[in-house]
């Protein structure tokens, strides 16, 4: 049976006070659900998100962490420090980090394996830029950022990995790939993942469409039999438009 996740990812948006009432809300609408949600606010709302949320069926994570174990990184938060506040999940590779941070695969690989260590999910995201996407070759730039972005990584069962597809030229600009699009990448994505990890461990594996989805869209794109949920931006910044994606999710 597929286990649909809808993870909320808000970047670099809301402060803590709103959060907390946010969050409240959140709490006291949500229908009962069979899916899976996750929020993955900024750094400071994480306190407001244990609170809030411990106990309850929302799972909350970071939207970041370091590669680093410990040390004079200053900055930097750590998979230990997330692992304390009930962390369940933190993005490793967006490409925002990428493009705007230079970060590498053989860093997002490092960064998902500390996540592994403190018994975190890391939600690996991969993708390609519209250049790469109109001269054909969207699968091998994709699977070879997959394979290079999970260089060393172990995930101990399929639920300690998931990953995410975010066509890169489709975040933030209200253009999406087709459901159809979605699909042909995502069955790519877990092809490569049953040649690295086996057939059984793949078929399990949680993979995500992100990339402008919203109510609108994402019936469709659940209707694809490869993709496990939506890991979504602005949509999940709405209470009522995170919730309508819940109710879809269902």
């Amino acid at each position: 049976m597929r286990r649909v996740l809808v993870a909320g990812n808000w970047k670099m948006h809301k402060v803590p006070s709103e959060a907390r009432v946010w969050f409240a809300e959140l709490k006291r609408l949500l229908p009962p659900l069979q899916s899976e949600v996750a929020l993955l606010p900024a750094y400071p709302m994480l306190p407001a998100a244990k609170e809030v949320f411990s106990g309850s069926q929302v799972a909350y994570g970071a939207q970041d962490v370091s590669a680093h174990r410990e040390g004079a990184y200053t900055g930097e938060v750590s998979a230990r420090m997330l692992a304390d506040l009930g962390c369940r999940y933190a993005i490793v590779g967006h490409s925002e980090r990428r493009r705007y941070h230079g970060e590498t695969d053989a860093l997002v690989a490092e960064k998902a394996r500390r996540l592994l260590e403190e018994g975190l999910t890391p939600i690996l995201c991969v993708g390609e830029p519209l250049a790469v996407r109109e001269k054909g070759e969207a699968v091998p730039y994709t699977l070879a950022q997959l394979q290079g972005s999970l260089e060393g990584v172990e995930p101990p069962s399929p639920d300690a990995l998931v990953i995410a597809y975010e066509p890169v030229w489709a975040i933030g600009t209200g253009k999406n790939a087709t459901p159809e699009d979605a699909e042909a990448m995502h069955r790519a994505i877990r092809q490569a993942l049953a040649e690295r990890y086996g057939e059984g461990f793949a078929m399990r594996v949680r993979i995500l469409y992100g990339g402008s989805v919203n109510p609108t869209n994402f019936a469709q794109l659940l209707s694809m039999p490869n993709v496990d949920g939506g890991l979504v931006g602005g949509a999940s910044l709405e209470l009522e438009s995170f919730l309508a994606l819940l109710r879809l999710a269902g």
